[in-house]
């Protein structure tokens, strides 16, 4: 793991745009062709992939790892220790017109430590609790509980994780005792 206390340069590929007024964390590393926004904050020692998109406002914790073509919208917020597997896809708004000027951003938290798997989509306005695992693929249309296991097309629990990311219980209405 690293220390975020460490003075270690940000690394910043040759093709990535980083606005200027974006706050980027010691030792945090953004490849090729990502892009991150003027107002947003990304914290220190993070893996920020190719062709990764941070918008406006966004948050994004400290030891955050971001795999390759994701795109992280306004309202997003993403904890320490986060991972973001590839092609993962984040929304934040119910009903979206490509001509709404009534549009509003509806909000998305992933508490720390949560891994969202490849391909997987979360719909605005949940909460995806600490250390929760969603499976490559998923759809996320409801909160999921801090060690939630959840799976398919919507997502539905399946059972419980550890800190770790191994399961622990398949027993979907029975949280096993943590720590």
């Amino acid at each position: 793991m690293t220390d975020t206390n460490d003075r270690t340069p940000v690394f910043v590929h040759p093709t990535a745009d980083v606005e200027a007024g974006a706050q980027i964390g010691d030792g945090t590393k953004v490849w090729h062709l990502a892009h991150i926004r003027a107002t947003s904050r990304v914290g220190a020692g993070c893996v920020i992939g190719r062709n990764v998109y941070v918008d406006a406002e966004v948050t994004v914790g400290n030891l955050v790892k971001i795999q390759n073509n994701v795109s992280v919208y306004q309202g997003v917020t993403l904890e320490d220790e986060v991972f973001v597997g590839p092609c993962a896809v984040f929304t934040n708004d119910f009903r979206p017109r490509a001509q709404n000027p009534d549009w509003t951003i509806t909000e998305t938290t992933v508490r720390r430590g949560a891994s969202i798997g490849a391909n997987a989509t979360l719909v605005c306005g949940i909460e995806v609790g600490e250390y929760a695992m969603i499976a490559a693929g998923s759809v996320v249309t409801k909160d999921v509980k801090p060690y939630q296991l959840v799976v398919g097309n919507p997502a539905r629990p399946r059972g419980w994780v550890n800190a770790k990311g191994e399961v622990v219980s398949r027993d979907v209405d029975n949280p096993p005792q943590q720590g």
